[in-house]
């Protein structure tokens, strides 16, 4: 009995999982740095600071061969383009591709300190015309 009581004091003091928390489970509210793929996966609403564009609607989830990124879609403006990437460190890189073979666009961002992950803010940037747009994406609710 003293040797299960001394490796759970152990593990809490070493900084190991909490009570009833999953050795590999993340955070319910992450740090920027805390960030990982997975909690990117669900939907999100990306606006246009300064801008009346309409908003654009993302949905992300785990990329098939690269499992600490993510993939997904982008629907904006009445065209649907692919998105790849990941978020390092509170930074968040997508790769959006209109044709499937070549990159259109990159969103350039960094989780919004204090969000719990779910605001993000950066630059959009259109690889054809050199168009920037800064936008905030927002985590929306449901399926996460």
């Amino acid at each position: 009995m003293r040797a299960i009581v001394a490796a759970c004091l152990g593990l809490l003091l070493a900084g190991g999982p909490a009570h009833g928390q999953a050795p590999d489970a993340t955070p319910a509210c992450p740090a920027p740095h805390e960030m990982r793929a997975l909690n990117l996966y669900g939907a999100w609403r990306a606006q246009w600071q300064g801008s009346d564009a309409p908003a654009a609607a993302l949905q992300l989830e785990r990329h098939p061969e690269l499992g600490d990124s993510v993939r997904g879609r982008v629907e904006r403006d009445g065209i649907t383009a692919l998105l790849a990437g990941d978020v390092d460190d509170g930074d968040l890189t997508l790769e959006e591709s209109r044709d499937g073979k070549r990159i259109s666009a990159t969103w350039i961002g960094h989780v919004v300190p204090e969000s719990c992950g779910k605001e993000i803010r950066g630059t959009w940037n259109d690889a054809d015309s050199g168009a920037k747009r800064d936008f905030i994406l927002r985590r929306q609710s449901g399926w996460q």
